[in-house]
């Protein structure tokens, strides 16, 4: 029987936050409307300041993200890999409250990026700690030894 793994689990999340990062996080409908991600894209009455900001810094640390959780399910030096994601995971929500912070406002909307963002950081966090809690445990019986 197949037993699911945590630390893919922590990739598909990092997969679908990956592909949230280009969808809207931002709208507004004042001016025409218009919309801003988290990877600095922005159309409409929109724009975020030049530069390098925290959008971009959570798309970086979601590849990070991905490689972390796809180590800790191949048991690739597990627990560094599972603690590795599991402050990336953290890092991204904090910087995903700060992008919140930072640029929404009375006339600006949260969009359905940023909504399908937060719940998939959170799901990060929570099998980052499942997959923590399963390397420290040694249960796993694949891969090599830590």
């Amino acid at each position: 029987m197949t037993r699911v793994r945590p630390g893919w689990l922590v990739a598909l999340c990092a997969g679908v936050l990956a592909v949230s990062a280009w969808l809207p996080w931002l709208t507004t409908s004042l001016d025409g409307g218009g919309r801003i991600s988290a990877g600095g894209g922005a159309a409409g009455a929109m724009s975020l300041p030049p530069g390098f900001g925290a959008g971009q810094l959570i798309v970086l640390l979601t590849s990070t993200l991905l490689v972390a959780g796809a180590m800790t399910a191949r048991g690739l030096s597990a627990t560094w890999a599972a603690v590795a994601a599991l402050v990336n995971s953290l890092l991204i929500g904090a910087l995903t409250g700060l992008f919140y912070r930072m640029h929404a406002g009375d006339a600006v909307g949260i969009g359905y990026g940023f909504y399908i963002a937060a719940v998939s950081t959170v799901g990060a966090v929570a099998f980052s700690v499942w997959a923590l809690i399963e390397a420290r445990s040694g249960r796993r019986s694949h891969g090599p030894a830590d």
